[in-house]
This record gives C-alpha cells, structure tokens and sequence, in this order.
C-alpha cells in the first residue's frame, strides 16, 4: 500500500463493509427494532458483570428474580408509556368496528 492510498484508508469503514456491509450503528439500531429483548438483556447483564467486576457476589436465584422484575417493568412500560393514552379507547373501539 502506498501512501496515498495508507492515507485514505479507513480501517473503521473497511471493517463494517467487511461484516454487515453497514454502518454497526444502523445493525444494532435494527436489533433494537426486531429483537428489543436482546438489547434489554444486554443491560442487565451488564450491570450484573459491573457489580460482579467490584466484587458483588450475586447468587443464581436472586439473579432470576432480578431478570423477572426486570422484564416484568420492561413490559409494563410498554403498557403505559408505549403509546398516547386516549381516554376510553376501548369504549371508542366498540363503536368504530
């Protein structure tokens, strides 16, 4: 490789085309998008590897009940702050179909 060519390389864009052919932002803005759970996962494990990183010792069960409250507000917020509340949607619904 010469220098012109050593100066327009990119190494970052090189390897994305090499992989998924895009940009790993929009890949993983598309996991977020069709595989949320992933991504959720992600976060919690995350914080459990940090805590287990700074010396937490954290046993099997109370990491599955942690998953389970987790997930259980996980959907929750999607009940409630996933969409605009329209007051009796339901009622408006009947009337409408």
């Amino acid at each position: 490789m010469n220098w012109k060519k050593w100066l327009k390389f990119d190494p970052y864009k090189k390897l994305w085309s090499l992989i998924g052919k895009r940009p790993w932002t929009y890949i993983y803005r598309d996991v977020y998008h069709k595989y949320e759970i992933c991504i959720q996962a992600q976060w919690f494990w995350t914080a459990v590897l940090v805590f287990w990183l700074f010396g937490f010792n954290i046993p099997i069960k109370l990491l599955g009940i942690g998953w389970a409250i987790y997930i259980y507000g996980y959907i929750n917020g999607h009940f409630f702050w996933g969409t605009k509340y329209i007051k009796n949607e339901a009622e408006q619904g009947k009337k409408i179909g």
